[in-house]
């Protein structure tokens, strides 16, 4: 009985040590939560995130955005590119994978090598060719530079993630779909994509998030306000030579983070298994 109650005892203190070790990680979240409700004379000068006053003005202000364009049109923008990203990895990096995985060509190792060696690149390392190759293609304040690359295969991580995955697949059912009569394309489309599913739930996660986060590409290659998605968005509520609304832009940053969480929370599960399973397969 005492073994059993000190068993318990020790159960709830390791919960409650996770719940506290949560909170401080969740805390700048909370915060920024909490700041999005509260007035600007309020938000820098308490540490505490629930706010004593609450003013939704915050969320109608940044939602009005600037010059004419709504926060609105932000986030519509971002859902574009990031839909197109998205879709683009999806499919052109399985197929990459597909054929890295099952099947035979010339310089297959050495290609595979090159494709690996693009990871340790930096993307700052083809900022200036590729804003030169774009802007000769008249490709520059469009989507097009954020969104074509990734109709090429150019993101080895998800490449090499989904290699991994397709040689964890057992060979036999490639071999009875053979025997069936299907070619290479019917046994990536019917056999290896239905298995392959937890992989590629992870790549859309990793690119949605990853685009809809970022802030580098967009601000080089964007130029016109209507065309800004939400990274940029964000930045224009603060100005470095006058006030800056921080209300609105935490507020829109909330909203912001909502894609992003519903899409997570959604697909977890797949997103564990395709992480879970593409490291442990060789």
């Amino acid at each position: 009985m005492d073994t059993s109650s000190a068993f318990k005892g020790t159960v709830i203190v390791k919960h409650i040590f996770i719940c506290l070790i949560a909170f401080v990680m969740l805390y700048p979240v909370l915060w920024m939560l909490g700041s999005s409700f509260k007035p600007a004379n309020q938000i820098f000068t308490e540490i505490w995130f629930w706010p004593k006053e609450w003013n939704f003005q915050n969320y109608v202000s940044g939602w009005s955005g600037f010059q004419g364009s709504s926060f609105a049109r932000f986030l519509v923008n971002s859902s574009l590119v990031s839909a197109g990203a998205v879709l683009g990895n999806v499919i052109t990096c399985s197929m990459a994978a597909y054929a890295f995985a099952r099947l035979n060509f010339r310089f297959k190792a050495v290609c595979f090598a090159l494709m690996l060696m693009t990871i340790m690149l930096p993307l700052h390392v083809t900022l200036i060719p590729r804003y030169i190759l774009f802007n000769n293609l008249g490709w520059v304040n469009t989507f097009a530079p954020l969104i074509a690359p990734k109709w090429v295969a150019t993101d080895g991580f998800f490449i090499f993630l989904t290699v991994q995955f397709i040689r964890g697949l057992p060979r036999e059912l490639d071999e009875a779909a053979t025997i069936d009569g299907c070619g290479s394309v019917q046994i990536f489309w019917r056999i290896i994509i239905p298995l392959a599913l937890p992989a590629l739930i992870t790549t859309m996660i990793f690119t949605f998030m990853w685009t809809w986060d970022d802030f580098f590409s967009q601000l080089i290659f964007l130029s016109d306000v209507t065309k800004y998605t939400v990274p940029l968005g964000l930045r224009l509520f603060l100005d470095s030579s006058s006030q800056s609304d921080w209300g609105p832009m935490f507020a829109m940053s909330v909203l912001s983070l909502v894609p992003c969480f519903i899409l997570f929370i959604t697909l977890q599960k797949y997103f564990v298994e395709g992480i879970a399973t593409s490291g442990l397969k060789g």
